[in-house]
């Protein structure tokens, strides 16, 4: 059993949003055969009840608590010293001070960072094997919203994803092994970074079947009379606030004259002001719920229109384990390994749409044809079954950390 000192860039528990679901699950696996000391912040006061629970899995945590106004206003003193902003926004003195101590008590075997962010707490320890799951490749998120938005704001985003981008350069280049969620992201990582190709490797994200599966005493949320199409997600998140914005102004029209029942429900945790001012007769913003899988269940449609999106996105698979139909942006799609064209008497198991008139088409297709929808959920969660075990993907980083009888990773 080796000691593992574990940063995480937000507390990894309620796994109620995606990220956390990824770093959650790295939790529990790392758990599994190690001391795990936890160093991370929280910045949702919701998620203080869970701090408890947490630390009665850990060897040692530091929750560092991170007030995200302050925090932007604190990053802006990047732009004099030079520095990525994401660093002087993550950047807290007395969680530096734990990490620190942890490591001169402690006989520290590796520490596992989740998020290019956290790296800043290992930077000079030299003798220290670090392993990094980047998960995206954030920099090219913040170069991706630059053209979205207007000036200043699209000037910061370059500037952003120009000085991530060397700082992701520098950290991979220094740690034993680096991790990104899909094929894609290596590939557009090695692209942007030549240097780092022989130390990058993917690691896929999961879904949990066992939970997220059908229940049929599970109650609808929904009335009768109306045919539910889903988003889920967090709703403080810019690229889910953009999809829904889209889809209820560019999609939701043009959808209700052929099928005037619909409503559209946008479901998830702090909606912003943006996300709120959409509710109305034809759309539901529902904010936090306790249980996201009666809205899945007994969802007629799950839709994914993001347009800016990283990586795989947790929503989807989540939605196909659950045995719903799903239509997702081609984006998000593409990352997915599952079957989108039908096949002689075979369902897809995702639905792919590049556009407006794309999501129209196919959701009132598949309104229109409940048991060709049913047979595509079915597809889909077989699909899910087979393919998303969090074991089997997160098992991939045991050959880079340390164990009984085999050495530290060089």
């Amino acid at each position: 059993m080796a000691n593992i000192l574990y940063l995480v860039h937000r507390l990894p528990y309620p796994p109620n949003k995606g990220d956390k679901v990824r770093s959650w699950h790295l939790l529990k696996h790392l758990l599994m055969q190690h001391r795990v000391f936890l160093g991370t912040f929280i910045d949702d006061p919701e998620d203080e009840p869970h701090i408890a629970y947490l630390r009665s899995l850990c060897a040692d945590l530091h929750v560092a608590r991170l007030d995200p106004r302050f925090a932007r206003l604190r990053s802006l003193n990047g732009l004099l010293g030079g520095d990525p902003l994401t660093l002087r926004y993550y950047r807290d003195a007395a969680l530096q001070h734990w990490v620190d101590g942890v490591c001169q008590q402690h006989a520290i075997d590796a520490a596992v960072i989740f998020s290019s962010a956290m790296a800043q707490y290992v930077e000079g320890m030299n003798r220290l094997p670090i392993l990094i799951d980047f998960v995206d490749v954030d920099s090219a998120k913040w170069t991706q919203y630059a053209p979205n938005h207007r000036w200043p704001m699209s000037a910061l985003y370059r500037r952003e994803g120009e000085f991530l981008l060397a700082y992701e350069r520098e950290m991979a280049m220094r740690a034993a092994r680096s991790f990104f969620v899909t094929e894609a992201e290596v590939a557009l990582f090695t692209a942007l970074a030549p240097e780092c190709s022989l130390r990058v490797e993917a690691v896929c994200n999961g879904v949990d079947a066992d939970y997220f599966s059908p229940d049929p005493a599970r109650a609808s949320p929904f009335a009768a009379d109306e045919l539910p199409v889903v988003f889920t997600g967090a709703m403080d998140y810019w690229p889910n606030v953009d999809a829904v914005s889209w889809f209820a102004r560019e999609v939701l029209p043009g959808l209700r004259q052929r099928q005037p029942r619909v409503r559209f429900f946008i479901v998830g945790r702090s909606p912003t002001a943006e996300v709120q001012a959409l509710a109305g007769e034809h759309v539901v913003v529902t904010g936090t719920v306790p249980d996201v899988r009666p809205y899945l269940q007994h969802a007629a449609v799950v839709v994914a229109p993001l347009r800016v999106a990283r990586g795989i996105q947790n929503k989807i698979l989540e939605a196909m384990a659950m045995a719903r139909p799903v239509i997702a942006s081609s984006e998000c799609a593409a990352v997915v390994d599952a079957v989108c064209e039908p096949a002689e008497g075979k369902a897809p198991e995702l639905i792919s749409a590049s556009s407006a008139a794309d999501f129209i088409a196919a959701i009132d297709a598949l309104l229109a044809t409940p048991d060709r929808a049913t047979a595509i959920g079915e597809a889909a969660r077989a699909r899910v079954v087979a393919r998303y075990s969090w074991e089997a993907h997160l098992s991939r980083i045991d050959p880079y950390l340390p164990s009984p009888g085999k050495p530290s990773p060089p």
